[in-house]
Order: structure tokens, then sequence, then C-alpha cells
């Protein structure tokens, strides 16, 4: 029984990503597609694969990190290391993303604090001054 590949344009549609995309991951030696000649048929392991990719990169994971996890898959051990591995490292990743968040939020803060500021000294230059009496 054969598996049913995919094209490139095929991986693009499914996934909403470029055939840049998809030759970047191949030369990265993140995705492993089958070639024909100037063709490439993608597996349903590439697919797989590409999926975690994709959603390890909006994490913001880096592709090291994406590439560790992925050869962890074939390690015999029912993905017990690959799970775990995921997890620390999305644990990391979470508490990284919440002080960006908190950090963030203060400088709102702070600009928010300082455009009002600015709007109360515009406010105030704009206003007549009436003239000594």
């Amino acid at each position: 029984m054969t598996e049913k590949t995919m094209t490139i344009r095929e991986m693009c549609d499914a996934f909403d990503v470029t055939p840049r995309t998809l030759r970047f991951y191949e030369a990265k030696e993140l995705l492993f597609p089958i070639r024909e000649g100037q063709k490439r048929l993608f597996t349903k392991r590439d697919r797989a694969r590409l999926k975690l990719i994709l959603r390890g990169k909006r994490f913001g994971f880096s592709l090291e990190e994406i590439r560790q996890l992925l050869d962890l898959y074939d390690m015999g051990d029912q993905q017990q290391t690959q799970l775990a591995r995921t997890y620390d490292i999305a644990r990391d990743r979470l508490a990284d993303m919440e002080r960006q968040r908190d950090e963030l939020t203060e400088a709102i803060d702070d600009l928010k604090d300082q455009l009002k500021w600015g709007e109360k000294m515009i406010a105030s230059m704009n206003t007549p001054k009436k003239a000594a009496e």
C-alpha cells in the first residue's frame, strides 16, 4: 500500500506556507520529501513534522530547538523523552512570554501616562491667557 504523498503546491495550500518556506525547512534538514527529479513529494511524516515546526515557530521556539525535539521522536521510548523535553522547553518559553508581556504592559502604561501629560501640556499652551487688567 502506497502512502498518500503531497506535492509542494498541495503542501503550500494545506499549511498556508510558501514553496520557499518548504525548501528552507528541507535545507535545514527538518523535512525530508521524496525527490523525483526536481519534484518534491511530501509524506504523512513530513506533514506531521511541518505541523510541529509551524506550531513551534508560533510559540517562539528556535529552529534548533524544533530540530532537537523532532529528532527525539525516533528514540524508541514511545516519545516519552520527546514529550518531556517539549514540556520543559514550552514551560521555559511560557515564562519568557509572560515576562515579555509584563514588560510590554508596563511600557504601555508608562506611554499612556506620558500621553496624558502631553495632552495637558498642549491644552495649557492653547488656552489663551487673560491680559492683566
